[in-house]
């Protein structure tokens, strides 16, 4: 499967539109994790906590959006999107969606 950020793929031509297709991971916050980054966004720097969480969400996110193209018959996604919020009692809760148009190319 073809991903990608671009409204087409060079070289190819978009032969069917299947629509827009998401794929979501919600993953709850550790308390210890909570905590450790509270303190390093008090005293700079990055979490490495908060960076490996964020990026199991799009792992998780990713394959989900391309699964369910792939279930439409599309071999590929264009105007790819990652979007990121907190939600949850006390932002507990981290959230990715990947979304992008399924389409099939030539």
């Amino acid at each position: 499967m073809i991903i990608t950020t671009t409204p087409g793929i060079e070289g190819r031509r978009i032969t069917r539109y299947f629509g827009v297709v998401a794929g979501e991971a919600i993953l709850g916050a550790n308390l210890f994790k909570d905590i450790f980054a509270g303190i390093r966004d008090r005293v700079g720097g990055r979490s490495a906590t908060c960076e490996r969480e964020l990026q199991r969400a799009r792992d998780i996110a990713l394959p989900k959006r391309s699964g369910r193209a792939q279930a439409l018959g599309a071999n590929a996604a264009v105007g790819v999107d990652l979007d990121a919020a907190v939600l949850g009692q006390g932002n507990g809760m981290l959230m990715v969606s990947a979304s992008g148009t399924a389409v099939l190319c030539a």
